[in-house]
């Protein structure tokens, strides 16, 4: 950026009131308070994405769950299903996760766990996403909900007990909370 482009955006910001120029000549400047609640403002808006990212024990136990309950039921609503361990990249996988939750309108978030223990990174991909205001989703089969940790049972949750019945409910539920997602087919296509 040259300096001229610097001015300019200074003076922009300062005629919007997002800045308050305290000294030209030592650059001394000053967020507003409507500059912050402008920042705050976007910081709270949903990012505008066709993409949901699933969280969830990649066991083979919870296939079906997946591949006949939570990701046609985030068809069904009108976005794209992602599964991280079904994206091919090159970096680190904790890169990509913060990544792709960024780029998701929100999350579905199944808590169900065997008998080794919690899914640390379920708990801790559904936290960031609500550190960043993106709506998550939360699911889990119905026998595995006393493993559940306690301080996520104040979220309502989608208890299942068969695929069809988690693709049912989790459908309804994306599209009555987030809203139908812009691949939604319509009755009449």
């Amino acid at each position: 950026m040259t300096a001229q482009e610097g001015n300019y955006l200074v003076e922009q910001l300062e005629k919007k009131g997002f800045l308050e120029v305290r000294s030209k000549d030592a650059a001394e400047y000053v967020i507003t308070v409507d500059g912050y609640a402008y920042l705050s403002d976007l910081e709270k808006k949903a990012v505008d994405s066709k993409q949901a990212f699933v969280a969830m024990w990649f066991d083979d136990s919870m296939k079906a769950a997946c591949e006949e309950g939570i990701e046609p039921a985030i068809r069904d609503a009108g976005y794209e299903p992602l599964r991280i361990d079904r994206k091919e990249y090159i970096s680190k996988i904790d890169d990509e996760i913060i990544a792709e939750i960024r780029r998701s309108r929100f999350l579905v978030v199944d808590f169900t766990q065997g008998e080794t223990g919690a899914r640390g990174g379920v708990y801790y991909e559904a936290g960031f996403a609500h550190g960043l205001n993106i709506p998550v989703i939360f699911t889990c089969r119905e026998d595995a909900i006393d493993k559940v940790h306690f301080d996520t049972r104040q979220y309502n949750r989608i208890m299942w007990k068969t695929p069809e019945e988690l693709r049912a409910r989790l459908a309804q539920r994306i599209s009555a909370t987030i809203g139908d997602g812009p691949l939604r087919k319509r009755k009449s296509e």
